[in-house]
């Protein structure tokens, strides 16, 4: 059954994950699973790329008037910065769940990105920066 948003704050990240989807996929990701759910967390977004698999949490952030936010006004925003030492650990044991129950070699290569969507939804516009290769 799919997730069903209701408050504000869950409408803006459903839109900013369908971005961050779509973004992908225009980098050449193919998309494997999206919301992957354990009752200790939350994989947003599984994809992979040239053989490599990435795990990806998406941050939405409601912006408006995207057209004035310039690079240094969003380089300015870190939300790596809230990746709190709990949510680093549940994202791990997420992700080891994941590469067990679906038989992934040990071999294989991960990182974890972080995609920061910043949306306009009054113009519907959206600029994303990627954080690339988290460390757990």
């Amino acid at each position: 059954m799919p997730k069903i948003f209701t408050s504000k704050t869950q409408k803006t990240g459903e839109i900013g994950e369908n971005t961050a989807v779509r973004f992908l996929v225009k980098q050449g990701f193919l998309i494997l699973e999206r919301n992957y759910t354990k009752k200790w967390g939350e994989i947003d977004i599984i994809a992979e790329k040239t053989n490599k698999l990435y795990f990806i949490e998406v941050k939405s952030v409601s912006k408006p008037n995207l057209d004035i936010v310039t690079r240094e006004t969003l380089d300015q925003y870190h939300p790596e910065d809230n990746m709190h030492p709990w949510k680093l650990k549940r994202l791990s044991r997420t992700i080891q769940t994941y590469l067990v129950s679906k038989n992934v070699p040990e071999d294989k290569e991960w990182q974890v990105d972080l995609l920061v969507v910043f949306l306009d939804i009054k113009s519907k516009k959206a600029k994303v920066k990627v954080v690339s290769d988290i460390i757990l």
